[in-house]
């Protein structure tokens, strides 16, 4: 780390015990003292990382002086103290390194260049899928499973571990990449070369948010940002607008955090926090634990803000004292912290741009859905929402034939029937209480009653609304202590009243690390969990992410015949449609406790606070009131079977990892020696032919539409994700290398093959083409064959061939989501040149310049639609050479048959042009090392 110019003469010494720091003082820089918490973090980044060339005097000035009122215009450098990974988005991103070392060799320069200039740390968790549940083994069986598809997955990453500096690698099994950022990672206060700063991270999935929660300024990139980070590359931002949330009182007894989050979400998803920092203050900040704190910064994507900070308290501090942080580490953080302004004041008021607040006390039990997370439904009000959203899943005129409601009166969907069976009721058979009579029965909703009868014998009817998923998934709560006992003291309460799943369920416990099953068996509560088939599947993200596995062929055979809409309910953060299941069409994000008891009841279609969920053997109805327990019972829990020696315990020696990852064979060398037959890792073509000067931008002319799109389309309908079907271009080229198709693995396992990740990009199977109206998946028209229906992937190669340029027509927040890295680059690689949108999410838009597309936006209040673009138009985008004479236009001349009109470009700072300008941000940044 080069020395900073110094301009305001604030670099200094904090004395800490025994030692001694250097820091940069944030009471040099007029009006520091009342910036918000998070841009006093970045104010003390550009006073320490002043070269007076990128980062200049001017810069600090601009930042202390920050007016809150002000729309964002001044870019400014921040070098993030660190980067973390995850193993889907890490995978690529050392492909990609390896790869440049051999595009440096290439070039003339030295390979060994090519190496992490910040500490990097990788955290294999996407990769276990929960194919075995609801026993014992299951978790033993999953790892077994996860090794065997992720062979040469893992030997690469065994490679990286030897062959960088600064790079490290938690093996698989051990956590969640963002539970073990918070519990074990995280520094809050960095050290490095004598100096003391914040800690600071820019991670490989958006949920790096994560941290927030404990004062840790982070947020989510694109994984070639993260290279571009780990190169020693600043990420080039806007100052932003920063919203206050200002918290009071205290949360209800039984209101759990998943309850306060998404309420958090709908709030600011509805205040438009988009490419804003949030940052909690006030009174009620110290009543909000630190757990509940990750929580809620984990939820920052899917409210759009970049990051979602609580500032530093005693709160914080019992948390690293909890999680096993060295005495002299605790030490610093409160003295820098007190030192540098950055220890949180209850009563102040620090300058935001807008304020937005919430009382505790008016926090109500809820859920998310069916398929978006900031669509929060009381759970008061859960069986009226369900019944009216499940007409958009079915075929409307399918009404179960014993109603007398007629389809007219259908359509009011009352939130009670009394007429409606409710599991457990006298219809009930052994199967703990699972109803012989389907759910819709006598309801006035859609209703198809179908028959399963498993390998074993037994049978039973499933209906639209079943729950065949309910999972305890994802680190937005796992790492929640609170929530996690909740869930467990359900299903021992559940047990004593002789309760279990119903049978169509899918039950699944993913911890976000092994501290959980530590606290689990001290309090004696894993014995209740596995009872209710809540056995331990992986320590991964697992159902969250789309790694739920298959469900009983039986019950899935049965869904996709009768064309059931069936439910998932999990306790993650995503619940986009497509994402959880491939059978599943609805999904619900529910604390970890609603978890177990809608597994339980086994249907969405309950009044769930009035309803019985089940009866017990007696005959007697149980109801959630019989099973949930209080604030006290779980905080009577916590306080004995939570203890530092736990953390300590299991992070002890975390990048070791066990012996099946010690004895995997490690390649050597500093450039990898690639596999031509691997279908997991392949050498990309990014830098295939490439020069030490860039070639001069140029239009785009002659254009072909390959998608034309609506609104929301998120990261996770371009981005391949999930199980690979064997007819879809990505199955039939791993049937053409040899791959059986038990041995497909998943998109995100083989995201280190662009082979496999370019075919699957836009190829979710809810992806809505209005191309191929009426039809749903990875397909358009091919203009290059007439107009024909196509794959995406197939009318691709055809147009390449023809040199023929692509470009995306969209709606409003394209890209929203998870920050898939291979949405850009499985686009890019597509062909696509340009994407014209009506609005962004803010990584998808980063991420598509840092692959060469440029991203456009209509005209203020136009749509295509409104433009009159049907998608079978020829374009032109005519002014995009602009960028050749070092300017960054306004807006671009889009004609496109007798159409023509001014496209605003996206390229929002001048560091941004640059990665354009140099075809993406990876030759930028080698040609800089070069």
């Amino acid at each position: 780390m080069s020395a900073s110019v110094d301009s305001f003469g604030s670099r200094g010494t904090l004395q800490v015990g025994n030692n001694s720091y250097e820091i940069y003082r944030l009471s040099a820089v007029e009006g520091a003292a009342n910036l918000p918490f998070s841009l006093k973090v970045l104010l003390e980044n550009l006073l320490r990382t002043e070269d007076g060339a990128n980062i200049t005097a001017d810069h600090i000035r601009a930042l202390g002086g920050w007016d809150p009122a002000a729309e964002p215009d001044t870019e400014i450098q921040f070098t993030p103290a660190r980067v973390v990974m995850q193993d889907f988005t890490g995978v690529p991103c050392v492909v990609d390194l390896a790869t440049m070392r051999e595009a440096v060799r290439d070039l003339g320069g030295d390979p060994n260049k090519v190496n992490p200039l910040a500490p990097a740390e990788l955290v294999i968790d996407h990769s276990v899928i929960a194919d075995f549940f609801g026993t014992g083994d299951a978790f033993a069986r999953n790892v077994e499973l996860e090794y065997e598809r992720n062979f040469e997955r893992y030997q690469f990453l065994r490679w990286g571990q030897t062959a960088f500096d600064e790079f490290k690698v938690v093996p698989p099994g051990t956590g969640i990449v963002h539970q073990v950022n918070i519990e074990h990672l995280a520094r809050v206060v960095m050290v490095r070369d004598g100096k003391a700063y914040p800690d600071t991270c820019v991670g490989t999935d958006s949920h790096t948010t994560m941290v927030n929660g404990l004062g840790v300024l982070a947020w989510g990139v694109g994984g070639i940002e993260a290279e571009s980070a780990l190169l020693g590359q600043p990420v080039s931002m806007l100052i932003p607008r920063v919203v206050g949330f200002k918290l009071s009182g205290e949360l209800q007894d039984g209101v759990t955090a998943t309850d306060l989050v998404l309420t958090i979400t709908e709030m600011l998803r509805e205040h438009k926090v988009v490419g804003k920092f949030v940052e909690f203050y006030g009174p009620g900040v110290s009543a909000v634990p630190l757990a509940n704190r990750a929580t809620i910064g984990n939820m920052s994507p899917e409210y759009g803000s970049t990051a979602a900070m609580f500032p530093i308290d005693a709160e914080t501090l019992r948390y690293l004292e909890l999680t096993g942080r060295p005495a002299e580490q605790i030490a610093l953080v409160e003295a820098y912290c007190k030192e540098q302004g950055l220890w949180h004041d209850p009563a102040a008021e620090p300058r935001f741009s807008e304020h937005i607040e919430l009382d505790l006390s008016t926090v109500v039990a809820s859920i998310a859905g069916p398929k978006r997370p900031q669509d929060r439904i009381a759970l008061t009000d859960a069986q009226a929402a369900f019944r009216s959203s499940l007409r958009d899943y079915v075929d409307h005129t399918e009404f179960d034939a014993t109603s007398e409601v007629d389809q007219a009166s259908a359509a009011s969907f009352p939130a009670s029937d009394p007429a409606t069976p409710a599991p457990g009721d006298e219809h009930a058979d052994d199967t703990n209480g699972a109803p012989r009579v389907p759910v819709g029965a006598g309801s006035g909703r859609p209703s198809k009653p179908t028959t399963v009868t498993l390998a074993d014998g037994s049978t039973f009817e499933i209906d639209h609304g079943v729950v065949t998923i309910a999972a305890i998934t994802s680190c937005t709560n796992t790492s929640n202590p609170s929530v996690m006992v909740g869930a467990a003291l359900v299903a021992k309460k559940a047990v004593e009243r002789g309760l279990t799943r119903k049978p169509w369920v899918k039950t699944t416990l993913a911890p976000g690390s092994q501290v959980v099953s530590d606290y689990y068996d001290r309090a004696g509560l894993t014995p209740y969990l596995d009872k209710v088939g809540f056995n331990l599947v992986g320590y991964g993200c697992t159902t969250c992410i789309g790694n739920s596995g298959p469900l009983l062929p039986e019950i899935s055979k049965a869904i996709n015949d009768a064309d059931l809409a069936v439910t998932a309910v999990l306790s993650g953060n995503r619940n986009f449609e497509g994402r959880i299941n491939p059978d599943v069409k609805m999904n619900y994000l529910a604390s970890p406790p609603l978890v177990v008891a809608y597994a339980i009841a086994g249907t969405m279609d309950i009044d769930i606070l009035n309803d019985p969920l089940a009866t017990d053997p007696e005959g007697k109805p149980v109801y959630l009131r019989d099973i949930w327990p209080s604030t006290a019972e779980v905080e009577e829990v916590l306080a004995g079977a939570v203890t530092q020696d736990m953390f300590l315990k299991d992070y002890a020696d975390v990048f070791a990892g066990d012996q099946r990852w010690q004895s995997l064979p490690t390649p050597t060398g500093s450039t990898f020696e690639w596999d031509a037959n691997s279908t997991y890792v392949r050498k990309p073509p990014y830098f295939d032919g490439m020069a030490m000067e860039p070639s001069p931008v140029s239009d785009i002319t002659g254009a072909r539409v390959l998608a034309k799109l609506g609104d929301s389309v998120t990261t996770d309908h371009i981005s391949p994700a999930g199980s690979i079907k064997a007819d879809s271009p990505a199955g039939k080229y791993l049937t053409e290398n040899g791959v059986a198709r038990p041995d497909f693995n998943s998109y995100g396992s083989r995201r280190g093959n662009h082979e496999v990740m370019i075919r699957g990009t836009f190829a979710n199977i809810r992806l809505r083409n209005q191309l191929v109206p009426g039809v749903e998946g990875g397909f358009t028209r091919d203009f290059t064959a007439g107009g024909e229906q196509s794959t995406i992937y197939d009318a691709s190669v055809n147009y390449q061939a023809a040199d023929i340029p692509l470009v995306i027509l969209a709606g409003k927040e394209y890209g929203s989501g998870s920050s898939r890295d291979w949405a850009a680059k499985g686009t890019a690689l597509l062909g696509v040149k340009a994407v014209i949108a009506e609005s962004y999410e803010r990584i998808h838009r980063s991420n598509l310049i840092g692959m060469g597309v440029l991203p456009l936006q209509f005209p203020e209040g136009q749509t295509a639609d409104s433009l009159g673009l049907t998608g079978e138009e020829t374009f032109d985008i005519v002014g995009v050479d602009t960028l050749n004479a070092g300017e960054i236009p306004s807006e671009v001349t889009v004609r496109a048959g007798g159409v023509e009109f001014a496209a605003k470009v996206r390229i929002d700072t001048p560091g941004e042009a640059d990665y354009y300008r140099h075809g993406g941000i990876m030759q930028y940044v080698l040609r800089k090392l070069i």
